[in-house]
């Protein structure tokens, strides 16, 4: 196990740099900072949706995945390092065709919306296909396995099937946008 915290300020900090998994300093505002950053929203936003009513399996799987998330920001973390591999998006892909099997074909966009546990999914959604957005930026400056960025837009792609899903096992249905519609 690493280095534990015992003290949570350091104000190493103070001058606008953070220390990066290597040991380097960089500016807090850098695209590495970003992207790993973004990928620690993302899991706090799974965190929330956790705090919802879930199926077993579904609690079960995201769970797993916010290990993964903690394993990706580590990797985006430290330059060099690989903690995300084809296996990680082999399996994220396969749970998303498990689940997406058992629904109707899209015929229409869906809005965010359909219940608690669907709406949380749909903002953990955006906030991943975010740090996807922030992950290739940082590939356009610095070196980034393309198994982070598959593994970010697969995950962004499974949150959209589960808040389907929990749309529709929470009785709320889902939320189906009305190109047709009259004024407000």
């Amino acid at each position: 196990m690493g280095n534990r915290l015992s003290k949570i300020y350091t104000r190493t900090g103070d001058d606008g740099t953070t220390g990066l998994g290597d040991g380097t300093r960089t500016a807090k505002d850098s695209a590495r900072v970003t992207a790993y950053g973004t990928v620690d929203e993302a899991n706090s936003c799974l965190g929330l949706l956790l705090a919802a009513e879930l199926p077993d399996d579904v609690r079960d799987l995201l769970t797993a995945i916010q290990h993964q998330l903690f394993d990706l920001g580590g990797e985006l973390c430290i330059p060099g390092h690989a903690a995300i591999h084809d296996a990680d998006v082999d399996r994220l892909e396969a749970r998303l065709d498990h689940y997406n099997d058992d629904l109707p074909p899209l015929k229409d966009f869906i809005l965010p919306g359909g219940g608690e546990a669907a709406a949380r999914c749909h903002v953990a959604r955006t906030v991943v296909r975010r740090a996807e957005r922030d992950a290739v930026t940082l590939s356009r400056h610095e070196a980034v396995r393309p198994q982070a960025i598959r593994y970010l837009n697969r995950l962004s792609d499974l949150l959209f099937v589960l808040a389907r899903v929990l749309a529709r096992a929470s009785g709320h249905g889902e939320v189906l946008w009305r190109h047709e519609r009259r004024g407000g």
